[in-house]
Formats: C-alpha cells, sequence, structure tokens
C-alpha cells in the first residue's frame, strides 16, 4: 500500500504528477491512499518529504508503460480536484487507470465513475461562476493606500483556480478575497495565497454601496421578474453578502404593482430609424403588389414601404432579394438578421459568411445566383443593446407571401432551394420538418420544384466543432446536389424525389 501526501486540497499538480508516477509503473488504485498534508508541510519540499514517493510496490519491477490522457481528461481533474469529495484523488486515479484499457471511456456517459466526475466538475464550474458573479469589494484605506477587500463562502477549494478572473477584472486595484478556506491578494505585480478567514475581517459597508443600491434600484425591471429563476442563479444564502440585498425582498413585493403601471402607460413611439425609412416611403401603397410582369428594381421599390404586418414599426428597411434576374438557382431563407436589416441586403451576416463558403466549396458563385428571404423585414426581441433573432409566425409569413410569390414569377428559377422550415412553409405551404425533407425535391405551385436543406445559421448554433464540421460538410453535399439537380433536363427536374 502506498501513501501520497498531497500539499493542499486543491493540490492538482501534486496529485497530477504522484498520479503519473503510480500509472506508469503499474500500481493498481487500490493499492494508493491519498491523504492531505494537514500539519501545513513546505509547499516547495522534496516530494519524498511530502510522502511516500511514487513507484512500484515491494516485490513489482517498476516497469514503465507510456500514459494515453485525453486532455478532456486532465481538464476535468483539474476542476474535480477543487470539489470537496474526499475521494476525489482516489476516483480520478482510478479512471486514469481505467482510460488506459478504455480510451473512449470519458464518452459513456452512464458510466458510474465518469458521471460522477461529471457531477462534480459540473460543481465546481457552478461555484467558480457564483464567485465570479458575487464577489462585493469593500474600500478600506491603509497606511500603504487604498485597499479593496471581499468576503465569499465557496462550497468548495476554486480560490486559487479562480484568482486569475479577478487579477484580469481588476488589476489596477489592490485586493484581497477572504474565504473560510483560504485567501488570496493581489498587490499589483503577483498574487499570493494563505489561510482562510472569517466574515468580521471584511467592512460591511463603504461608502460606493448606496450608489450602487440607488443603480440597482433603476435598472430593475419588474416585467421580467422570474423570482424562481433568478434564486436558483443567486441562491439565497448569497444575499448576506450583496449589497443590494437589502432591496431585494420589497423590490420583488413591488414588482406586481410597478408591472401594473408599466402596462397602463405603454411606449408606443417608433424607433427612430424605423421612423427615417417611413418618412422616405410615405405615400407608398400599403395593399399587396400587383400582379403581372413587374420588374425586380419596380418590386424591391414598392416593397420598401411595405406595410402589411407590424414588422415594419421596428425595423430598420425592408431587405429585399438580390442577385441575378436569370440566375437558375434562387435561395430562399427565413428573414433578415441585425446585419442584414442595417445593411439592406441578404445574408450578409455571420449566416451569410457561413452561406458564402459553403458556396464557393459546393462550386456555385453567387453572384450567378439569387438569395432572398420569406419574411422582408427583421423581427427581433431587444435585450439591452441587442437585438435577439426571433422566429416570425404565420400570420407574418403569409403577409410577406405576395412579395415572395412575385419576384418568384419574374425570376422563374429551374430551382428553388429552402433553406429551413420557414422557407418550406412558405413556399409548398404545407408545415414539414427540415429533418424528414432535406435533400427532397417537394413540388411547389408558387416555385416549381424545391429543394430543401438546412438554414445556415443552423450551423452557427451547434454546440462543438466536431458536429459542426460534419454538418457543415453535409450541407455542401447539399448544395452541390441541388446544382446537380439544376442541371437536369426539365422533365427530370419537375418529379420530386420520393
Amino acid at each position: 500500500m502506498q501513501e501520497i501526501v498531497l500539499a493542499r486540497p486543491d493540490d492538482f499538480s501534486g496529485w497530477r504528477d504522484a498520479a503519473r508516477g503510480l500509472a506508469e509503473t503499474g500500481v493498481a488504485p487500490q493499492e494508493v491512499v491519498w491523504r492531505i498534508d494537514r500539519d501545513g508541510a513546505d509547499l516547495f519540499a522534496d516530494p519524498a518529504a511530502r510522502g511516500q514517493e511514487p513507484g512500484a510496490p515491494p516485490g513489482r519491477t517498476a516497469e514503465r508503460r507510456n500514459l494515453r490522457v485525453p486532455r478532456r481528461f486532465v481538464d476535468l481533474a483539474e476542476l474535480v480536484v477543487c470539489h470537496r469529495d474526499p475521494e476525489r484523488f482516489a476516483l480520478l486515479y482510478r479512471l486514469l487507470c481505467r482510460l488506459q484499457d478504455q480510451p473512449q471511456l470519458l464518452d459513456i456517459a452512464t458510466d458510474d465513475d465518469v458521471a460522477r466526475v461529471d457531477l462534480m466538475a459540473k460543481s465546481v464550474r457552478r461555484d467558480r461562476h457564483k464567485m465570479t458573479a458575487f464577489v462585493r469589494f469593500r474600500e478600506v484605506n491603509t497606511p500603504e493606500g487604498t485597499r479593496y477587500l471581499a468576503w465569499f463562502e465557496p462550497e468548495h477549494h476554486i480560490v486559487e483556480l479562480t484568482a486569475p478572473f479577478f487579477v484580469e477584472r481588476f488589476a489596477a486595484m489592490r485586493w484581497t478575497i477572504i474565504t473560510p478556506l483560504a485567501s488570496v491578494c493581489w498587490n499589483l505585480e503577483a498574487l499570493s495565497f494563505g489561510a482562510g478567514g472569517s466574515r468580521d475581517d471584511v467592512p460591511a459597508e463603504d461608502a460606493a454601496e448606496e450608489d450602487w443600491r440607488t443603480y440597482y434600484s433603476s435598472i430593475f425591471n419588474p416585467a421580467r421578474l422570474k423570482v424562481d429563476a433568478m434564486r436558483r442563479e443567486m441562491p439565497v444564502k448569497y444575499w448576506k453578502n450583496l449589497p443590494e440585498a437589502s432591496l431585494i425582498a420589497p423590490l420583488i413585493r413591488s414588482a406586481r404593482n410597478s408591472e401594473a403601471a408599466m402596462v397602463d402607460s405603454p411606449q408606443n413611439s417608433v424607433p427612430k430609424r424605423a421612423a427615417t425609412i417611413l418618412a422616405r416611403s410615405d405615400g407608398m401603397r400599403e395593399d399587396p403588389p400587383a400582379a403581372g410582369g413587374n420588374s425586380l428594381d419596380a418590386l424591391r421599390r414598392e416593397a420598401a414601404g411595405c406595410r402589411r404586418c407590424d414588422l415594419y414599426k421596428f425595423a430598420t428597411q425592408t431587405v429585399f432579394g438580390e442577385g441575378l434576374p436569370t440566375a437558375d438557382l434562387v435561395f430562399v431563407g427565413e428573414q433578415p438578421g441585425d446585419k442584414e436589416d442595417l445593411a439592406g441586403k441578404p445574408f450578409v451576416g455571420p449566416a451569410g459568411a457561413m452561406f458564402d463558403r459553403a458556396l464557393g466549396d459546393a462550386g456555385i458563385d453567387r453572384k450567378r445566383a439569387y438569395v432572398t428571404n420569406a419574411v422582408k423585414h427583421f423581427k427581433f426581441e431587444p435585450r439591452g443593446k441587442k437585438r435577439i433573432h426571433k422566429k416570425p409566425g404565420i400570420g407574418e409569413i403569409n403577409a410577406c407571401h405576395a412579395w415572395l410569390e412575385q419576384e418568384l414569377a419574374v425570376l422563374r428559377p429551374r430551382l428553388t432551394i429552402a433553406l429551413g422550415a420557414t422557407a418550406i412553409r412558405s413556399l409548398t405551404g404545407q408545415s414539414a420538418s427540415v429533418l424528414g425533407t432535406r435533400g427532397r425535391v417537394l413540388s411547389s405551385p408558387l416555385a416549381g420544384p424545391v429543394f430543401v436543406t438546412v438554414h445556415p445559421s443552423f450551423l452557427l448554433r451547434l454546440p462543438d466543432a466536431d458536429s459542426q464540421r460534419t454538418e457543415y460538410e453535409r450541407f455542401v453535399a447539399d448544395l452541390r446536389a441541388a446544382k446537380e439537380i439544376a442541371a437536369r433536363e426539365p422533365g427530370e427536374l419537375a418529379a420530386p424525389t420520393p
């Protein structure tokens, strides 16, 4: 049996070095006891002075073997070492040994060890997030100058791992964060760590906190209040350390009355940008475009004054289609985004950049295609200074249908490509899932043959690089297939694929 003594509860480097030596010499997990030095041993002492040097147990030849350690495991271990579970070091070492025979072990979410480590890492991440969110500094005058003190009560040993965040955020301040488990100080040049303290070591108030409470009260929005969500994100245990805590309960109690007052006096003014656009297009028709042979330029001018639904009130401008009037391929998306709304052109934002790249890889020249959207105004939800995309409703899709119909009547493409579910509905009049129709050619009374694929924004929402790469290649393959279908004879093109 080997005993490994680590210097601190969060001694990741000590655990890593010991675990590497043990695993390389084939020491089984059940033959190791992990312990933390509670006597405050010198952190810079030789490892042998802190405990038994890792190696082969008596009677075993110390034959070294090469370890396979996925980067994902190293990242997990760095977090899990900070957990307060007394079995964390043994659990990590057992997982390290198992990875040598099962390289894909971390992908098995149902494995007991993997599931337990993932939960521990998640708990540590959440604790670190709470620390970065709920630390509040108080100003203190000292003989050396102004210093800022803060008190926080973490659930795990996260102080050293989280301290660099505060260095980056408050590099120009001399500060100290005190917790029951440890403390950390920044002197404008370096971090230093020490023993924990108590809440009495930090002043309860400072002169700036009244200003902060005034600001907090002024930005509190009762219409967005969700008490359960707020308590999940800001648990009550942290309230006692927050200067705004005294305001929370009264603000919650008064929220209903404040919300009612907001409803009674709504803000109905049109945004300045929309008012400018409307002034330019004053007197333009509000009814559907006339059927027949309007040119694209005439349709574009007419659509600039569209008021067929309420989206015009808040968007900057109508975003009409763009491209070659004689294009064989017409691409129909959902609606313009923030960048398109400002530029007045379709597919020029992040999704547009992804779209252009995929077209190039598929061998399609965008200048020889035509690109438009089922809905011509940007529908969004304001969040602070940002405008977040919001999916258009059926009424808005139907209101814009006449513009798309007239575009396609002028263009008469060989093949129309529906990018996403909104485009499918607008082109075919039917609600159909992209998953069930992707890669198929549907018939449309509006556009003739319609090829279905995903909207390029779908690729931007994927959670990891592997799925992004896989789905991007699949999207390019769809575009190549559409190009090949458009090159067929008219009789072959008209037949929907099964």
